[in-house]
């Protein structure tokens, strides 16, 4: 771990709240937030929240399935992920949602016109920006806690 953590403090209430509260509770917030407010569904969400978790190299993101209605995306399904572009087990969607965490997090700069095509062939603006804003919180905390040493040792509360 790369942070000092006091004896009987969990690492990441300590870090997130106790060490910069006036930014960690926000930061704490959005991450939740894009959890309880998503309108995406659960495949298309956790291809981009997966392939987020494998650039990033998060161990605790790696390991975490998002449920929805007691439903959780199948075991394979993250190998799928790694596998985006050849898989058979997306539909366009998820395939589009796993292509676009990869391009937002490595080469941004490279979305096009044919990919903006694509994409809004299958996802509405407000889907877009929603699914964008996941991308940036996966990417900013997930990297986060990755670089910090967190990840080893993150369980979030009523995990």
């Amino acid at each position: 771990m790369n942070v000092d953590i006091p004896e009987g403090k969990n690492p990441i209430e300590y870090v997130w709240g106790d060490m910069v509260p006036g930014i960690g509770l926000a930061a704490a917030n959005f991450s939740l937030s894009v959890y309880a407010h998503t309108t995406l569904g659960l495949r298309e969400f956790e291809a981009a929240r997966l392939r987020i978790a494998q650039i990033n190299g998060c161990l605790f993101c790696l390991d975490w399935r998002t449920e929805r209605d007691e439903q959780k995306v199948e075991e394979e399904f993250a190998d799928a992920v790694a596998e985006w572009r050849t898989t058979d087990a997306f539909d366009e969607r998820t395939r589009l949602a796993a292509e676009y965490a990869e391009r937002y997090a490595l080469d941004h700069h490279g979305l096009d016109d044919e990919f903006w095509d694509r994409m809004t062939a299958h996802y509405s603006q407000t889907e877009i920006v929603e699914l964008t804003m996941s991308l940036g919180s996966w990417l900013a905390f997930g990297r986060l806690n990755r670089v910090l040493g967190l990840d080893a040792i993150c369980v979030l509360p009523g995990h």
